[in-house]
């Protein structure tokens, strides 16, 4: 079992990787939550899946288990699911000590964070991640929330997580799509931190998506020590932690105009990995980094199968407006992360919105080399 300490004062927890872990959720949630009652919610995507092996653990470890399904999607993370959710765990006598697990995607795993946050002011939270894109990013760090119609995540708390319990096997269930949109978070975990994982992520990649077991294992370890490693030392994004923004600003947008319909437009993960190439060309633009940086991160992208480009966005004037409606604003300024080179990266908030318009429309034609 590969372990990764997420060292937060006061609130330092475990992420716990291996094959099979499913079926010892209930033993760790009773080390961390001991309580004669607890809640499961889980995606509906992976309810039938992986639900019943991860009830039957929490039950045989002697917990009464209320479980809650909510529907999967971007659109489902706001307010009114979060309502509903509060009304079945007051149903189900879910009192403040009573862990809550949190099974599924990024989705399942902000949406409960948030509802573990704030229910009876707070109750043990859990995180169970499935998909590549939440164990490597969105269930590790403490960040909850929902979204708003005006922007993504605009209601949210700091609240961690009493420990991570990733099961490497879920991935073998997920779509060829949901594999690729969580490698575009591993890729902004190299651009921003690590060059050799960027590197490792090129060399490794047949094996990546040939799901080898102990590569995978890997891959999720390598971008879980970066992420905690950034969480400890700036656990409510004061200054080192916003550079995990890296190509979201630009992804909220994306997001936000296409009305978070991940169904029928661009996934989390493809938007990220579109805001990353815009960001990079805008420091090409600027002169904070070479060329080179775009083409190889372009090039990997396509190696993984994500987008660079995308003919079918809202004019730019609107992709601007929607970032401003961004949550990191600071005094009026909007805030970007932009490489240096792969591995370093910095912010800036005085980035001409002509040059941000430029980048906006370069993404509606294909890439190219240096450009």
């Amino acid at each position: 079992m590969k372990r990764v300490e997420v060292a937060i004062p006061n609130s330092s927890y475990d992420v716990r990787i291996e094959p099979g872990l499913l079926s010892s959720v209930g033993d760790l949630v009773r080390q961390v939550a001991p309580h004669e009652r607890a809640a499961l919610i889980a995606d509906r995507n992976v309810a039938d899946r992986h639900a019943p092996v991860v009830a039957r653990s929490i039950q045989d470890a002697d917990y009464e288990l209320l479980i809650a399904n909510i529907d999967s999607g971007e659109e489902q993370k706001n307010l009114d699911t979060v309502r509903r959710l509060y009304d079945q765990l007051i149903e189900g006598r879910i009192e403040r000590s009573s862990p809550l697990i949190a099974l599924g995607g990024g989705v399942v795993g902000d949406t409960g964070g948030f509802v573990a946050a704030t229910y009876l002011r707070g109750t043990p939270f859990i995180q169970c991640p499935t998909t590549l894109l939440a164990m490597v990013d969105a269930s590790v760090g403490g960040k909850v929330g929902v979204n708003l119609p005006h922007g993504k995540n605009l209601v949210g708390a700091f609240y961690q997580p009493k420990i991570v319990v990733i099961d490497t096997d879920t991935l073998k269930t997920l779509p060829e799509r949901e594999l690729r949109c969580g490698l575009a978070e591993c890729v902004k975990h190299g651009m921003i931190r690590d060059a050799g994982l960027f590197d490792w992520i090129d060399e490794h990649l047949d094996s990546i998506h040939a799901l080898d077991c102990a590569t995978l294992v890997e891959l999720v370890h390598r971008n879980v020590r970066i992420k905690s490693q950034v969480v400890a030392a700036d656990e409510r994004e004061s200054g080192l932690r916003a550079q995990l923004n890296f190509g979201h600003t630009f992804a909220h947008a994306i997001e936000a105009t296409q009305s978070y319909d991940s169904r029928h437009g661009y996934r989390h993960g493809e938007a990220v990995a579109l805001g990353m190439v815009a960001a990079t060309r805008l420091a090409v633009i600027r002169g904070f980094c070479d060329a080179s940086v775009l083409d190889r991160l372009v090039a990997l992208l396509a190696r993984i199968g994500l987008p660079s480009a995308a003919e079918d966005l809202v004019p730019a004037d609107r992709l601007i407006s929607a970032m401003w409606m961004d949550k990191k604003l600071e005094s009026g300024k909007l805030r970007l992360v932009l490489p240096r080179r792969i591995g370093e990266t910095s912010i800036v908030a005085d980035a001409p919105q002509d040059d941000i318009a430029r980048c906006w429309e370069s993404l509606r034609k294909p890439s190219i080399p240096g450009r």
